[in-house]
């Protein structure tokens, strides 16, 4: 009979991971899992119940594929029936969203220990017995020793990632890769925030002394979560939050920060969290127990999860005041794009909406080189509607509020991926730190010539090679026609998406 170990402890669970032989400990007594072939999101293993419902409201396509609600029904019965197999099930009973009035309950069973600590660390914690006599709003299970047969259960692969949006249930199979846990629930709160006039976003946040928040947008590898991690203020959250009328506010309750090159220089924040507890995946470790951050060899997108109480600046109620800097962030591998810009209000629905960046090795299966790539609001994966949806939402929220837009690019300057060098973190730092405290609204703008991007002329602690892109090219008929191509890349993105909002 199957025994569902309910909230254990983040202990407890630790010490089941360990003992099970699911994890092995390393010196500062972090847990150390491999995900084995799934070391990164499957995009092409997700799915979404094609519900009467819901179905209108969807954006179909390659990232919310439409599965049959027969064909989920068929994989539902498969996954229960598994875990009534199982000796040992862990429930786990946490909130997403620390606005009481926008948060959900949720409810995952899975199948190993660590996945149940793993979930403790990035959702938020509250009363046990409150959430375990409670109704969920959104259950999840998570069996990763479950695998799909493709042509019986009407699927890609052995993987499974499926969303019932109308039955508020995911079922996740096949994949030790615990960010599919994580991002199933965004993408269950990036559907029905928006019905509440709550803007969703792929984001990070942090706040200063008065009070002034700054939100930094960006997919995997464009350094959100590095950059939000600063000891001079207080972090909000790294990679997911609501903006409501109140203001805004972390979905979640830990980070899930990635570890590669990872150094105590770089991000002190992020290298002692990794203690007690915290999950780590994928990385290296010696017999010792000592971990090797610069070893891709298991895979590029190491990562390790852990409460944001480790961070020691961090903001516990997850909320904030309405934000006074937003910063679109881009790693551009053709090393073309300026490597901060302001935005107007036009420019940055156009930037939003185009989610502009290069997608770095190992953030996803089969990625192993900086690919160019264009995610609707910054979070093209895990969004179910239409991207003018968002769109409209931010659209509304800089109208009222009024914050600055910037665009920085943590990629590529002087030629692309191969050739030119990658923007230290000291100058993308540097250039943050400008924004954050006013003095690049003191410097003196200028257009580019491609982008028509007004750019700063001079920043202090930043090359002018880096801040001008043309300046650092050996030849600047190569960049205009670099910068050419990747600006006609912009405009058959934005054709394809065929949107236009009110009060353009």
């Amino acid at each position: 009979m199957t025994e569902i170990k309910k909230n254990l402890s983040s202990k407890k669970l630790a010490n089941l991971a360990v003992k099970l032989g699911e994890a092995k400990l390393s010196k500062t007594d972090a847990l150390v899992v491999e995900t084995g072939i799934y070391t990164g999101r499957s995009p092409e293993d997700r799915f979404i119940v094609k519900n009467p419902a819901s179905q209108s409201e969807i954006n179909w396509g390659k990232v919310n594929q439409p599965i049959d609600a027969k064909i989920y029904k068929g994989l539902k019965t498969k996954v229960e029936d598994y875990f009534k197999d199982l000796k040992t099930v862990y429930q786990t009973d946490v909130w997403a969203a620390a606005d009481q009035n926008d948060r959900i309950h949720v409810r995952v069973f899975s199948e190993y220990a660590y996945q149940a600590l793993f979930v403790q660390h990035i959702l938020r914690p509250g009363n046990k017995k409150e959430l375990e006599h409670g109704t969920p709003d959104l259950t999840i299970w998570v069996a990763p020793e479950l695998k799909a047969n493709p042509k019986a259960h009407g699927v890609n692969s052995e993987a499974f990632i499926a969303l019932n949006l109308e039955q508020k249930t995911v079922l996740i199979g096949g994949t030790k890769y615990a960010g599919e846990i994580k991002k199933s629930v965004f993408s269950y709160l990036n559907y029905i925030l928006p019905l509440k006039h709550v803007f969703p976003m792929h984001c990070s946040a942090n706040v200063g002394k008065s009070g002034d928040s700054a939100l930094y947008f960006g997919l995997s590898g464009t350094g959100k979560t590095t950059l939000s991690s600063d000891l001079e203020r207080k972090l909000v959250g790294d990679d997911e939050h609501g903006w409501s009328d109140r203001g805004i506010y972390n979905f979640e309750g830990g980070c899930y920060a990635k570890c590669i090159n990872l150094s105590r220089e770089k991000e002190p924040q992020i290298f002692e969290a990794i203690r007690d507890g915290a999950v780590v995946e994928n990385v290296v470790m010696d017999t010792k127990g000592n971990l090797d951050f610069d070893d891709g060899s298991l895979a590029e997108n190491t990562r390790v999860a852990y409460p944001l109480n480790y961070i020691s600046n961090y903001l516990s109620s997850g909320r904030a005041a309405h934000p006074k800097n937003i910063i679109f962030l881009t790693a551009d591998a053709t090393g073309v794009l300026p490597a901060v810009s302001k935005l107007d209000p036009k420019e940055s629905i156009y930037f939003f909406l185009s989610g502009y960046t290069s997608k770095l090795a190992g953030t996803e299966r089969g990625v192993k080189e900086p690919k160019p790539t264009f995610s609707a609001c910054f979070g093209g994966p895990f969004m179910p509607r239409r991207p003018e949806v968002y769109a409209k939402l931010l659209q509304d929220k800089l109208l009222k509020h009024k914050p600055n837009v910037y665009l920085v690019n943590t990629g590529w300057f002087g030629g692309a991926y191969g050739v030119g060098q990658r923007i230290s973190i000291q100058e993308t730092r540097a250039i943050v730190k400008a924004i954050l405290s006013k003095e690049m609204e003191k410097a003196e703008f200028v257009k580019e010539p491609i982008f028509n991007l007004s750019i700063p002329k001079k920043l202090k602690g930043v090359g002018e090679a880096v801040l001008n892109p043309m300046l650092g090219w050996a030849s600047s008929e190569e960049y205009r026609q670099a910068a050419g191509k990747l600006k006609n890349q912009f405009v058959e993105n934005a054709q394809k998406l065929e949107i236009k909002l009110d009060n353009e």
